[in-house]
């Protein structure tokens, strides 16, 4: 029989379809992406058509090379846009709206075309991330921004446009209503019981182990007890820290490691399968607070959401996060 399972972080219920769950390896795509060339000459991401791009806001060098690595400029086609002013405007009780003011840009996370986060040394990840870092501390110094969301896109069905290895980030004058509901799940529970929702979700994680696929000193990396999707994967610090704009370089190292090393498992145990990661961080004013904590969390495209999900707000996995949890300590162990 089916089991809904309840979200801890956002109360919300997940169906687990165990009538209708496939075995890990039968979602395992038979036709992995290949990879593309190193270099592509009309891709404006690649090294040559920096002109191609718009206002660079961030760049980090290859101390070998003394050439880039890791750039950060603004999106060509933008979201929001950082002009205008975030002063509320409503004509009418049901027509409330802010101006589209905010930032929109883009990481490119290598100078090579056909290089994966899966697949980065330690140096070239951390580079990423300390990306992300540095932009999230410099966004929030503006005005007009409440909440930074990071994300990656890698596939087709994941709904990226460009082949090229790359994240975006995108800063909001507005917290999200998902993203207030965390926070607020998040305060109810410390209120409760004194103690981080997080940080009691990894030990209770680790305590039971079933879902545990790798735990260092810093990390644990799990499908979570109500993953909505399969092969649903987070990346929890064990010390609860609410925005990850204050992670110190050495813990931004370890990060970059576990974070690499995550994708690694999917990209191999699933045949490089479409995926967005995003990052959940706190927002601007709720950077100190106790109940909160930063966190990464992959979701592999592995099936689609369909009317009943739209129509509830119910997921529905159809597959057992004990079982793909297993199946990727396997790959884990062998790769």
């Amino acid at each position: 029989m089916s089991e809904l399972r309840l979200d801890p972080t956002t109360r919300e219920w997940v169906i687990i379809a165990t009538e209708r769950a496939k075995r890990p390896r039968d979602l395992v795509s038979r036709a992995p992406h290949p990879l593309p060339e190193a270099h592509v000459t009309d891709c404006p991401f690649c090294p040559g058509n920096e002109d191609q791009t718009t206002h660079e806001t961030a760049s980090y060098l290859d101390p070998a090379t003394g050439l880039w690595r890791v750039r950060v400029f603004e999106n060509k086609f933008p979201a929001v846009r950082p002009d205008g002013s975030a002063e509320r405007t409503q004509d009418h009780p049901l027509a409330l709206s802010v101006k589209g003011v905010g930032a929109h840009e883009v990481v490119v996370e290598s100078a090579l075309h056909n290089r994966m986060l899966a697949e980065m040394v330690d140096d070239e990840i951390f580079d990423v991330v300390r990306a992300y870092r540095d932009r999230l501390r410099d966004l929030y110094s503006h005005e007009y921004v409440r909440q930074v969301i990071i994300f990656k896109n890698h596939g087709p069905s994941a709904g990226t446009s460009l082949e090229h290895p790359h994240s975006q980030i995108v800063a909001t004058p507005i917290v999200p209503r998902h993203r207030r509901l965390q926070y607020d799940v998040a305060v109810q529970h410390y209120d409760e019981r004194g103690r981080n929702l997080y940080l009691d979700m990894v030990e209770f994680e680790i305590e039971r182990g079933l879902r545990v696929i790798r735990e260092t000193a810093s990390f644990v990396e799990m499908h979570p007890y109500a993953s909505r999707r399969p092969f649903e994967t987070w990346v929890v610090p064990k010390n609860p820290r609410a925005s990850f704009a204050e992670v110190a370089d050495e813990e931004l190292h370890e990060f970059g490691r576990a974070l690499r090393d995550a994708l690694h498992g999917l990209y191999v145990g699933l045949n490089n399968p479409d995926f967005n990661h995003i990052l959940y961080t706190a927002a601007l004013g709720d950077e100190n607070e106790p109940h909160f904590c930063w966190h990464l969390r992959i979701y592999p495209r592995l099936t689609a959401v369909a009317g009943f999900e739209i129509g509830s707000g119910v997921h529905i996995n159809t597959s057992v996060p004990e079982d793909t949890a297993s199946f990727m300590r396997e790959v884990v162990s062998t790769s």
